[in-house]
């Protein structure tokens, strides 16, 4: 039987063992639903190849040679994945559309006996309630922005106020990147797999509470911003950090050891910044990254690359503005209990 989801709860209501994705590995690789595991029925050689018999030679031998490569894969995932599955295992398949390649993988489990379900319209139908709840319906919520320049811990901070009451939207988690060019944290979702990400996250809010995001622009590394949530968060008011300077480049220090253990990486990144700035600046910047003067290198960084970019963003802002000054950032429990009230005060 077909499942009809109308939001993006009912998935978790329904109470599946496993969810199992049956596209080839590339679809499932740019975007999938969560918690789905890949049981290809067709990997993505094979799945190419029927859809050039379909189109040069005729459907009826495309599904012919189509039902061969499935019965083998499927096969093969019920002697392996699927061979300790027990009697009363409940699992839901979907395909792109919810069809022939879904349909066939459930009619053999159903066939074991297993309690199979797939999806109406497949993931296509699931990525069309994303899209509306990300681009058309409005955001949920109360919106506070945490803001602060360039290393006074914005992010840390904000991962510590859900154990003071205060419920967070972490886009820099979702987007696996830290917000600047100097954050890629491994590689980063598709656009698909980010908004998919971001829907569930914003689905778990309560609308009645306010929520605190980080101040960011409207993309996050490669990962961009839905207009309605960028709205929201221009329009907001904001709890802002201010530290000085050489807090701050102590503080960076400890949160991009990665980057300060990887010189070449570190002159290759400054490199990309050529276009905003003189190249005696790049270069001296570039010799501090060299030469292991990260301290340095990083307070030069704010004082003419960040922070003058944060203050003429700041100075479009019409919002409501409270600033909570940090005596430097070692204590990050005590600066999220003072962010914490702040946010309480704001709305």
């Amino acid at each position: 039987m077909a499942i009809t989801l109308t939001s993006l709860a009912d998935l978790a209501a329904h109470g599946f063992d496993d969810i199992i994705d049956a596209r080839a590995p590339a679809e499932y690789a740019e975007d999938h639903l969560p918690g789905a595991i890949s049981l290809p029925v067709l990997d993505d050689t094979q799945r190419a190849q029927v859809g050039t018999i379909y189109k040069q030679v005729s459907p009826f031998t495309a599904r012919k040679v189509g039902a061969a490569l499935v019965a083998q894969n499927v096969a093969k995932h019920l002697q392996g994945p699927l061979a300790d599955k027990p009697g009363g295992w409940r699992p839901l398949v979907y395909c792109w559309r919810g069809g022939q390649r879904s349909g066939s993988f459930a009619l053999i489990l159903g066939q074991v006996g297993w309690r199979v379900e797939t999806i109406a319209g497949g993931y296509k139908a699931w990525r069309a309630l994303v899209v509306q709840a990300l681009y058309d319906a409005p955001f949920p919520c109360p919106v506070v922005v945490l803001d602060g320049n360039t290393g006074s811990a914005k992010t840390e901070v904000l991962n510590l106020l859900p154990a003071r009451g205060v419920q967070v939207l972490d886009l820099e988690g979702l987007a696996r990147h830290r917000g600047s060019v100097f954050g890629h944290v491994g590689a980063q979702p598709s656009q698909k797999a980010f908004d998919c990400a971001l829907a569930m996250a914003i689905s778990q809010l309560d609308p009645s509470r306010p929520v605190v995001i980080e101040a960011e622009s409207s993309k996050v590394g490669d990962c961009r911003l839905p207009p309605g949530i960028w709205k929201a968060m221009v329009a907001a008011p904001r709890v802002a950090i201010a530290a000085d300077v050489a807090a701050r480049a102590a503080y960076l220090l400890r949160a991009y050891g990665d980057m300060a253990a990887d010189g070449a990486r570190l002159v290759r990144v400054i490199e990309q910044l050529r276009p905003f700035h003189a190249a005696e600046r790049i270069e001296a910047w570039q010799a501090m990254a060299g030469a292991g003067a990260f301290v340095d290198l990083a307070a030069g960084l704010m004082q003419h690359h960040y922070d003058p970019r944060y203050d003429k963003h700041r100075a479009r802002m019409q919002a409501r503005f409270v600033e909570i000054e940090a005596q430097g950032l070692d204590d990050l429990g005590r600066l999220a209990d003072q962010v914490a009230q702040a946010v309480r005060a704001v709305i």
